[in-house]
């Protein structure tokens, strides 16, 4: 199985695809990447990839594996990332 791109893999394809510099390249995905956490809450859609949402998860009972004892796991708001169609059916094809 191949390696997850790196960084600057990302940034010099990037670069490459849109003729312009590394740096700004770099820049973009930098200022991409704020604007995804400033808006998250309020959800944020990236057109053609998914989109980041904060789901609140209900408070439930978990099991310990190591003893087998049962402990009350609290209620918490988590982060999810819902992929769009359009990103399934290229992938999967």
């Amino acid at each position: 199985m191949a390696k997850a791109l790196t960084k600057s893999q990302i940034v010099a394809s990037v670069a490459e695809a849109t003729e312009i510099s590394k740096k700004q390249a770099g820049a973009v995905i930098e200022a991409l990447v704020c604007l995804a956490y400033k808006n998250a809450k309020n959800s944020f859609t990236l057109p053609g990839l998914g989109k980041l949402v904060l789901v609140n998860r209900k408070a439930r009972m978990g099991r310990n594996p190591a003893t087998g004892a049962t402990i009350k796991i609290p209620a918490k708001r988590v982060v999810k990332f819902r992929v769009a169609k359009a990103c399934k059916d290229a992938i999967l094809g």
